[in-house]
């Protein structure tokens, strides 16, 4: 990968979050990037409060954050399991750590993944050693290349443990962007050259969810990027594309993920 990915995959209201926000990936050093996707930088001076929302993806991160005065904290965010909001206000800095589906583990290889699914936990549970002065020495440099080195720095000192298990679920994922055709969990296992249970047990313990959970996920992200990015879209014809037996199918699921109807979120971001 020479440069981090550039779309808004999972960001509700993009347009409106980075116009109120500083948002920038960027990609970690060589020897981390079979693990880490891409690192990712906020930073904010608001007039008025906002609220932003994320579909999340399938991936664990690592987030250091300072809101306004209060003292700058880590946390492991697990995937979560649920639409995520954010309530940002007056200024603060973030810098996050977007691993790879399956490239959590070797950092913290004591518990399955499936240990922080839906829980934000404080980061010296996870990664002992991380204490303030770390955290500091992330958030604090002025320039954005000194936080990301500072990341870099950290991420290596942890001394991620080699674990085939790991590059094969990453791997495993990694089929499910490459090939759009794959709608259920034993097309992904037969690509695999899996057993459906055989794949549970991977992603339980590897990814952090069920293959069915990641796959949902991946129609909804593309469904949230296509109603911004398309002014008439035909739902149906999407709902078609993406694996759905009806239109209804997408609605519900759309509905149940980003709180409104797809219809309506369209026409909210246009």
């Amino acid at each position: 990968m020479a440069a981090p990915r550039r779309d808004t995959r999972g960001i509700v209201d993009a347009s409106g979050l980075f116009a109120r926000v500083d948002f920038r990936r960027r990609l970690p050093a060589p020897e981390l990037r079979r693990y880490v996707e891409s690192y990712w930088l906020i930073d904010w001076d608001l007039s008025e409060p906002y609220a932003s929302h994320v579909v999340p993806h399938p991936s664990v991160n690592v987030v250091f954050q300072r809101f306004g005065t209060a003292p700058p904290w880590g946390e492991v965010a697990g995937i979560g399991l649920e639409l995520f909001t954010q309530k940002l206000e007056a200024d603060g800095r973030v810098c996050g750590v977007k691993f790879r589906p399956g490239g959590f583990r070797p950092f913290a290889p004591a518990w399955p993944v499936s240990e922080w699914s839906g829980r934000r936990v404080p980061i010296a549970e996870v990664l002992p050693g991380t204490d303030a002065g770390v955290v500091a020495a992330i958030l604090d440099p002025p320039e954005e290349d000194a936080r990301v080195a500072a990341l870099d720095s950290y991420l290596l000192g942890l001394g991620a443990r080699p674990d085939p298990q790991a590059d094969e679920a990453m791997r495993v994922v990694g089929l499910l962007g490459a090939d759009r055709t794959i709608r259920r969990a034993a097309e992904l296992a037969s690509a695999a050259g899996l057993s459906v249970r055989s794949l549970q047990r991977l992603f339980a313990t590897y990814v952090g969810v069920g293959p069915k959970w990641v796959i949902l996920r991946h129609r909804i992200h593309e469904a949230l990027e296509r109603a911004e990015a398309e002014e008439e879209l035909d739902w149906a014809g999407l709902a078609a594309e993406l694996g759905y037996s009806d239109q209804a199918h997408l609605v519900r699921d759309f509905t149940a993920t980003v709180g409104v109807p797809p219809t309506a979120y369209a026409r909210a971001v246009q």
